[in-house]
């Protein structure tokens, strides 16, 4: 295998920081675009990433990147504005279970 160079650069998704990748690296290894694994720091500035490329799903994972974003702005809301915080009562989780009474889920 050749040795290739991606440039990395900080990404903030969220509350979270990371790293993100050019599209090249996906477009050749797109085995290794949804791998997970751990960083193992060698120095300063120097680490080494290991992939676990057994338990790669080649599913999308847009839902759970959606929701994750959508809980940071629901969080950042909620600090930023407590008095709108409403509690949640019986009778409104009597009504969602009256609305959700009919619904079936496959």
């Amino acid at each position: 295998m050749s040795v290739k160079n991606y440039p990395i650069t900080h990404a903030k998704v969220g509350n979270q920081d990371g790293f993100c990748l050019p599209p090249a690296f996906s477009k050749d290894y797109p085995h290794l675009a949804h791998a997970s694994g751990f960083i193992e720091v060698l120095s300063e500035n120097t680490f080494l990433v290991r992939l676990n490329t057994n338990d790669v799903d080649d599913t999308d994972d847009t839902d759970g990147i959606m929701m994750s974003l959508f809980l940071d702005f629901l969080m950042k809301d909620a600090m930023n504005n407590p008095s709108q915080l409403v509690p949640y009562t019986n009778e409104m989780s009597d009504e969602m279970d009256d609305l959700l009474a009919d619904v079936i889920l496959d």
